[in-house]
């Protein structure tokens, strides 16, 4: 009887292990920190990035987010996927364009519908302008270009 409930439980921990994997093997991170250790809930309430303090870490599904302040932490524990950024943190432009995984400047991003867009800005290319010029066909193509990556 033991012998069986320790493979049980080493299946269910397995099983856990994969999902959090499966999650996050598509995402925009440095080692397994988010938007390269920016705040992810200073972006909705003060509209601008700031950076977060690695003392200030909070792991959800796998993903480590940093924060600058601790009410920051806790309005993302509340509610984390609220503030999660669209299409796993990468180039929203690229992932609606042509449908690619594209690094970001994460000081550069939209907020819409109360979604957090982000975008890559180097070298005079600041893709949120592109972005602005054609948001809805490029969301619209984003969204179905996310969807195939993740499976």
């Amino acid at each position: 009887m033991k012998k069986v409930l320790f493979i049980v439980l080493l299946f269910l921990s397995f099983s856990g292990f994969s999902q959090t994997t499966r999650k996050t093997a598509h995402l925009n991170l440095e080692g397994k920190v988010a938007l390269q250790g920016y705040d992810p809930v200073a972006y909705f309430k003060q509209n601008k990035a700031v950076k977060g303090k690695k003392e200030l870490a909070s792991e959800y599904q796998g993903v480590v987010y940093y924060f600058s302040s601790k009410e920051n932490a806790a309005a993302f524990l509340q509610h984390p996927a609220t503030y999660e950024p669209q299409y796993g943190g990468w180039c929203a432009y690229a992932m609606g364009d042509y449908g690619k995984k594209v690094e970001i400047n994460p000081e550069t991003f939209k907020i819409t519908d109360g979604k957090l867009y982000l975008f890559y800005n180097a070298y005079f290319n600041n893709t949120l302008k592109s972005w602005n010029k054609e948001e809805k066909k490029l969301k619209a193509s984003a969204d179905i270009n996310w969807k195939k990556i993740q499976n």
